[in-house]
């Protein structure tokens, strides 16, 4: 008869091998998930490099994966610093973070755009001015600029081969780029084609007008760096010094919370220090 020991030697062997087994098929799994995984965020991350490179939007899907992707790397990030209770509280803001990515990737390509918009008005006046429509002016334009400018004028003339009518594809332009700039020349080109008049004149006149509004904005940045950079500074002090107290003595920050009215006053001294950055963010724009 077999002795208890030599049974409870048995199943303890059969429930290592059964481990296992289903380590090495949930290895395999992983393995053959990982690339996946990977292809999935090189997506993601391609596609909010394309927002800020081409201007081309996310789709509706794309969206809702990249605010999901950006609730999960919230909840992860918290977990991980202060358990799940942060991680909840982050996931909660991870979609506006994404949503607030997206949007500065969009105003980063319109800069980037109406940058260019100088160059783009002296291209399309040559081109006029060596007797092409306006339709062959976009597409000789857009073969001679480089950069987002070149990028966006390239895709109006795409359009224009693809049989769009001229001003849907201008219109379609100054919507999808979103620059006063250049909503200035598509204007100018829209005009001449119902009122007439020296459309080529015209667009160098803006382009010179342009390049002085250009050279001004570099001038008020480079006298208001140092203000800015103080307003900056000023910002992170406190930041930096919290920082250094925690590092001196670990459990400081958690301490703060242990109180309702240092918990109070260190809620009211964040939101005083977000409100005091975008207002110093704001006035250190510069328009003209």
């Amino acid at each position: 008869m077999t002795s208890p020991a030599a049974l409870a030697f048995l199943a303890g062997a059969a429930a290592l091998l059964g481990l296992a087994g289903v380590g090495t098929g949930a290895g395999d799994a992983l393995r053959a998930g990982a690339p996946r995984l990977a292809r999935g965020a090189a997506g993601l991350v391609d596609v909010v490099a394309r927002l800020g490179r081409e201007g081309r939007d996310p789709g509706a899907v794309e969206r809702r994966r990249l605010l999901a992707a950006g609730a999960v790397a919230a909840f992860a990030l918290g977990a991980a610093v202060a358990g799940p209770k942060l991680g909840l509280a982050l996931a909660c803001g991870g979609p506006w973070a994404v949503a607030r990515v997206l949007r500065s990737r969009r105003r980063r390509y319109s800069l980037a755009v109406d940058a260019g918009v100088a160059q783009v008005s002296l291209s399309l006046a040559d081109a006029l001015a060596a007797g092409h429509s306006l339709r062959g002016a976009v597409a000789e334009a857009a073969r001679s600029i480089d950069g987002a400018a070149g990028h966006a004028l390239g895709r109006a003339a795409r359009e224009l081969d693809a049989g769009a009518g001229t001003d849907a594809a201008l219109a379609a332009l100054r919507e999808r780029v979103r620059s006063p700039r250049l909503d200035m020349v598509v204007a100018a080109c829209l005009l001449q084609r119902r009122a007439g008049g020296d459309l080529a004149g015209l667009l160098r006149q803006s382009a010179r007008s342009m390049e002085e509004q250009a050279r001004l904005e570099d001038e008020v940045r480079a006298a208001t760096a140092q203000a800015r950079f103080t307003g900056l500074l000023v910002i992170l002090l406190p930041v930096g010094g919290g920082l250094l107290t925690e590092l001196a003595s670990p459990g400081w920050f958690a301490s703060l919370w242990s109180s309702f009215l240092t918990a109070w006053l260190v809620g009211i001294a964040l939101a005083l220090q977000i409100v005091a950055a975008l207002l110093m963010r704001r006035l250190g724009a510069v328009r003209l």
